[in-house]
């Protein structure tokens, strides 16, 4: 017996990072294999025949558990009853914009989804934002949907978990599966911290500290930090196109792991509201966290020493989300 179909919104469904997301979804990767799914696709006007095409692929994957498809310009249909709402869509950087006009184009339009996910969407809605800046895009949708609970809001960090697990790995000569409890702290923005103080390398059978398997401490401190913060313009230098494939696959993981859970003893990076962090990271922030997940509810991991050099990058990234916070909720008249 199959469940009810649930509703999954993806935005900037005519894009390149849905183009790679859609069909995981759709065929069971995220909420697993017995669970149907009705997709709604939203994208802007001048990109529905973009859509049409998207939708026609869809169609004629035959997959088993699409219920069904509706592209859609309207936020009043492609919000309406969600279980899940996935928000890739938003104004991307030019060249020569400032970081405070790219803030002023991305307010409107999460403000304008958080209000209609306050108007349409059921209140367990899970929302994850991916869409960049994502973590102010993500506190600004939640402070417009004041009814649903802030913890259904999270941003994502797992591509930068991702990176981070993978650099390890490769260093190693280990699979990426033997790297765990990496940390992501901050912004999904070069002030990130990728922490690996409290990471486990499987080397030979052998569970090492991080810093025991890597051998190279000048290594960990300098270059693979930088690596994993600057990983997404070295993509679109090589590629001329930003992180697609990558950056869907991380979608499919932090939802994952919403759905199901995190394995025990495990961790994982997330983009979540601070309030009441044992950290000392300023309330009233999107900032990433190592969590655990468990019933579709994370929990921040306690009790995780910080040493002085972590605790430096720590401040760091939250100065930075502090700043375009204040910023967003400027032209956001809050």
């Amino acid at each position: 017996m199959q469940s009810e179909p649930i509703r999954v919104l993806v935005t900037g469904a005519a894009g390149q990072i849905a183009y790679s997301l859609l069909l995981s979804i759709a065929k069971g990767d995220v909420f697993g294999t017995d669970q149907p799914v009705i997709l709604l696709l939203l994208d802007i006007a001048p990109m529905l025949p973009v859509l049409e095409g998207v939708v026609m692929e869809l169609q004629d994957c035959a997959l088993p558990l699409l219920r069904e498809i509706v592209p859609t310009d309207k936020e009043e249909v492609a919000f309406k009853d969600l279980d899940v709402a996935i928000l890739v869509g938003s104004m991307p950087r030019k060249e020569g914009m400032e970081r405070k006009d790219l803030l002023k184009a991305n307010v409107a339009i999460f403000k304008s989804q958080g209000v209609a996910l306050e108007k349409y969407a059921k209140k367990t809605v899970k929302v994850l934002v991916v869409g960049n800046p994502a973590n102010t895009n993500c506190l600004v949708a939640a402070k417009s949907a004041p009814s649903i609970p802030k913890e259904n809001f999270s941003c994502l960090t797992r591509l930068d978990h991702n990176r981070a697990r993978s650099q390890v790995a490769m260093r190693c000569g280990v699979p990426a599966t033997h790297v765990k409890n990496v940390i992501i702290w901050g912004n999904h923005s070069s002030t990130q911290y990728p922490d690996v103080h409290h990471c486990r390398v499987n080397m030979s059978g052998s569970e090492l500290a991080c810093f025991d398997a890597v051998k190279d401490d000048a290594w960990l401190h300098g270059d693979f930090i930088a690596t994993v913060q600057q990983r997404g313009a070295a993509v679109i230098k090589a590629r001329k196109l930003s992180s697609a494939m990558s950056a869907a696959k991380a979608v499919c993981d932090h939802m994952r792991d919403i759905w199901f859970g995190t394995p025990e003893g495990e961790f994982t990076s997330m983009g979540i509201y601070s309030s009441a962090n044992s950290y000392g990271v300023p309330e009233d922030l999107i900032y990433s966290f190592p969590v655990q997940i468990q019933d579709k509810t994370w929990k921040i991991v306690k009790g995780l020493e910080i040493n002085d050099f972590s605790q430096s990058k720590l401040d760091t990234t939250a100065a930075e989300l502090v700043e375009e916070r204040d910023t967003a909720l400027a032209f956001l008249g809050v």
